[in-house]
């Protein structure tokens, strides 16, 4: 019996590339990320001018990448870890993961620094929200003398660790002058997956 296909995280990465092929075509990248990119100071400050409102911006800035390494390791990351969570929690837990995960990256940015003035930008943090999902929901610990739990929570966090610095490599190789690799935004949006998931499964398997 052939699954169906991931369509929720097709349409995710599809969204994400056209976005980044329109603004590179017209060579608004950098203007785009000052307007729509999430800039933790823009919370209580003055509104800017042109700029999307501050609370839309955690979903605006998952459209905006700065350069195209940071674009395709998302890319394949989202297109891996969502087809198989897709297939565990449907396509509906997959656009809800990517939009909690966007908020909860954006949350953890501004708390770690409140008063940054750097847009963030690019889709890490939401897609975070669907490896933690997946890892939650696929992770095999390794033969360990760990209580099982303390294993499996274990291999998460390794999860997270490889996740974080692999972003952080890619972010560097890519990213556009001024715009900061976010790594609070990635742990923020890995923690959201982690703690859905399973109310995710429980929630679908009912409503079956």
């Amino acid at each position: 019996m052939r699954s169906e296909p991931p369509r929720a995280t097709l349409m995710l990465g599809a969204a994400i590339a056209a976005a980044y092929a329109l603004f590179g075509l017209a060579g608004q990248s950098e203007s785009a990320a000052l307007l729509g990119g999430f800039i933790p100071a823009r919370i209580g400050g003055p509104p800017m001018p042109d700029a999307l409102p501050v609370w839309l911006t955690p979903l605006s800035a998952t459209l905006l990448h700065g350069g195209i390494i940071h674009l395709v390791f998302n890319l394949l990351m989202l297109g891996y870890c969502g087809k198989e969570t897709e297939v565990a929690l449907g396509p509906g837990s997959i656009i809800l993961l990517f939009l909690v995960g966007a908020f909860a990256s954006a949350g953890m940015q501004y708390a770690v620094d409140p008063h940054s003035t750097v847009p963030m930008i690019g889709a890490s943090g939401a897609i975070s929200a669907i490896v933690g999902a997946y890892a939650i929901l696929y992770g095999k610990p390794r033969e360990t003398k760990l209580p099982p739990e303390v294993a499996r929570w274990a291999h998460i966090a390794w999860l997270a660790a490889a996740w974080i610095v692999l972003q952080l490599l890619v972010g560097f190789a890519g990213r556009l002058d001024g715009m900061a690799v976010a790594a609070a935004a990635h742990i923020g949006g890995f923690l959201a997956g982690l703690l859905m998931a399973r109310p995710l499964l429980r929630w679908r398997y009912r409503s079956a």
